[in-house]
């Protein structure tokens, strides 16, 4: 059985932390690298919640994407948020580790499961780590021509379910060709689409201000997903990459609990 310190090891090869922005907390959060591994789940949100569902099922380490800490903290007691969610996990035996923008420019990273699950082909980062690299920000690629109506659907079709949908911004006949992706919260990259050839570009958490002043240039056309839905895509890679990997010494689940903050529309 593989220790922590093994499946660490492995997922910071795919994932190296030394890839990660800077000030980005990613990498082991808690855990003893010499426990034994036999059980990892896989999840965006290092919520409390996740963390019991994690414990329940019996796992001994907890991947997430989103870091636990962040932000600084005074505290890590258990009357805190995040000292609940530590808590629950260290109490139950099972360890943490993050893999956040490290994990987005990866190659079978974030942007490019997104972009895989919506079946885009020939794929090249929006903006590349170096010259004529695999890994970089976000990423390009085509589809079978289709209207901006048809590949929303088609989204909608690939990604979890979530109160906030797919937002459109476009004329839903444009004829869609090239398609542009950023999981996460994407509009850092808008200056550089405005005048690219592609015809749409999916991201999260698209401002209102962003929005309107880059359709004013006539450019690509938009779509709006939830993060939480975008970034839930890249969960079953790191799955089968365990599987691939380390084939029936570890099992694997995937948390389909939706952490995304909104839960309704009306």
């Amino acid at each position: 059985m593989p220790s922590l310190a093994d499946v660490v090891d492995l997922l910071h090869t795919w994932y190296p932390p030394g890839t990660a922005l800077d000030g980005d907390a990613v990498g082991l959060v808690a855990g003893e690298p010499s426990a034994e591994v036999s059980k990892v789940m896989l999840a965006v949100d290092p919520t409390v919640e996740v963390a019991r569902e994690a414990v329940e099922w019996g796992a001994d380490l907890l991947v997430v994407h989103h870091p636990l800490f962040l932000t600084p903290v005074s505290s890590v007691a258990a009357t805190t948020p995040k000292g609940r969610t530590l808590h629950t996990l260290t109490s139950g035996g099972c360890a943490l580790l993050t893999a956040h923008t490290n994990a987005d420019q990866a190659e079978s990273g974030v942007s490019e499961a997104l972009a895989l699950a919506l079946g885009l082909r020939d794929l090249a980062p929006i903006r590349p780590a170096s010259a004529g690299a695999a890994t970089g920000t976000g990423r390009a690629g085509t589809v079978e021509p289709t209207t901006l109506a048809g590949f929303a659907q088609r989204v909608a079709s690939a990604l979890p379910a979530t109160a906030h949908g797919v937002r459109v911004a476009g004329d839903p006949d444009r004829v869609v060709r090239r398609v542009a992706v950023c999981g996460g919260a994407g509009d850092f990259l808008l200056d550089e689409l405005v005048g690219s050839d592609v015809d749409v570009y999916l991201t999260s958490d698209l401002r209102h201000h962003r929005a309107g002043e880059f359709l004013e240039h006539g450019g690509p056309a938009l779509v709006d997903v939830a993060h939480w839905a975008a970034e839930w895509t890249w969960l079953p890679v790191v799955e089968a990459r365990l599987h691939e990997a380390m084939g029936d010494r570890v099992g694997t689940r995937v948390s389909t609990q939706c952490t995304d903050p909104w839960s309704s529309r009306y």
